[in-house]
């Protein structure tokens, strides 16, 4: 299915409530949506909720083959998946140009970075490796993916404990977590993506773009930071041209926001990790009780009300008082529409237009009545000829009959010739 446009009406207000620094959520130019970081009951499930952007990650493991260039080198895997439950502009089992874009991007952000030591996901050089899979599932789409998707596999991976392993001889054994505990990833930081949108050519700039947001802007500005301040990796797509200072500072947003996401991922790592060591319930056990297991919640907006009463008696008295009659439609002719008041009458015939017809039908009556008394004048001339008129306006057919002598002159004529014949039979005797 295809992505349904968007009107004129509405990309005009847009741009035009980003000149006037205005978003649609009422957020400031460099406010995040509100995030909210849940897990799932086990290890390595995390959803991340970004306004209302949700998206998945499972973290999953298995010992595999390494390979031949990095033997002593674990793999990571990132795949992610953009259904239709997302948004019906996404089709199943099929990879669009935005899910390729997203996995490169992914890939940049946390495999290129190095943030996970693949060295010690090794089990025997050669033989055994840990191949690390991250699956992230886009649940709904609302703009700004990237950043959601960065956020959800990054916790997913700090919370994924993997199973311990023994090895006796060429034999490895894998442990359930009943028989020894799980064993964390050995992570050295944390890149997280940051999505900067630009606006009429660069001039106008947005953090955590909408998903309208999106399909507005010119150009898009991804960079993946650490909160160390190293970047790991920057991606510009739109085809506009930035300039070095825009570039510096987006980086300088960038940092903060790193900072503060980073900050809010370790606090709910630690307060998981409590609720877990304490028996408490935790991921689906959890949204039961408290019916928290939609994916969508409205959350209601502030709304400063303190000066709304003075606002709107000034309104009121600044405002002009209202006619007390109200005029009455003027109808020009009875049976004629008409909208507003002093207006051109296009719903029906204008009286001059009804004149023309009148005449003209007047005209038409008159030449019927000439016609039809010239056609009486032909049928008294002609006596007993019978004239048929059709219906057609192209010629007229007339139809005349052959005339039938009298028997009385036939007998006189046929004794005249008798008589000539026997005058001429006794003159030449």
């Amino acid at each position: 299915m295809k992505e349904t446009p968007l009107s004129n009406c509405e990309r005009d207000f847009l741009l035009k409530a980003i000149e006037e620094k205005k978003r649609l959520d009422g957020r400031q130019t460099y406010d995040y949506r509100k995030m909210k970081i849940t897990f799932g009951t086990d290890y390595g499930c995390c959803f991340v909720d970004l306004g209302k952007t949700r998206v998945m990650a499972q973290v999953s493991c298995e010992l595999v083959v390494p390979k031949e260039s990095r033997p002593n080198e674990g793999i990571m895997f990132f795949n992610i998946e953009l259904s239709p439950m997302a948004s019906p502009a996404f089709e199943q089992g099929r990879q669009s140009e935005l899910s390729v874009k997203l996995n490169r991007q992914l890939e940049r952000c946390l495999r290129n970075s190095k943030c996970i030591d693949t060295e010690s996901l090794c089990v025997v050089s050669g033989e055994k490796v840990w191949q690390i899979r991250v699956d992230v599932h886009m649940l709904n789409h609302d703009g700004n993916l990237m950043d959601a998707a960065s956020i959800a596999a990054i916790t997913a991976l700090c919370h994924f404990r993997r199973p311990d392993v023994g090895i006796q001889g060429d034999e490895v054994t894998v442990y359930s977590p009943e028989e020894r505990d799980p064993i964390p990833l050995s992570i050295y930081h944390m890149p997280i993506s940051v999505s900067f949108s630009f606006f009429q050519q660069g001039t106008y700039l947005l953090v955590d773009p909408c998903e309208r947001e999106e399909r507005v802007m010119d150009g898009l500005l991804m960079i993946a930071m650490n909160k160390h301040r190293e970047i790991c990796s920057i991606q510009s797509s739109g085809g506009i041209m930035l300039l070095k200072e825009q570039v510096m500072r987006c980086s300088k947003i960038a940092s903060v926001k790193v900072s503060e996401i980073t900050e809010l991922i370790s606090k709910a790592l630690e307060n998981d990790k409590k609720a877990r060591k304490a028996g408490e319930r935790c991921g689906f056990a959890e949204s039961m009780p408290q019916e928290r297991i939609t994916a969508l919640k409205t959350y209601e907006t502030s709304v400063e009300m303190t000066d709304v009463s003075d606002k709107a008696n000034d309104i009121v008295q600044k405002a002009e008082a209202p006619p007390q009659m109200v005029p009455s439609p003027v109808v020009p002719v009875p049976g004629v529409g008409q909208v507003g008041q002093g207006l051109q009458n296009t719903w029906g015939l204008e009286e001059g237009d009804e004149e023309e017809e009148e005449e003209n039908d007047s005209s038409d009556e008159d030449q019927e009545d000439k016609v039809t008394e010239m056609k009486d004048e032909k049928m008294e001339i002609r006596g007993g000829d019978v004239v048929e008129i059709s219906d057609s306006e192209e010629e007229e057919v007339v139809i005349l009959h052959p005339e039938i002598p009298d028997k009385a002159s036939n007998t006189k004529s046929s004794s005249h010739q008798k008589g000539a014949a026997a005058s001429k039979k006794r003159q030449k005797k």
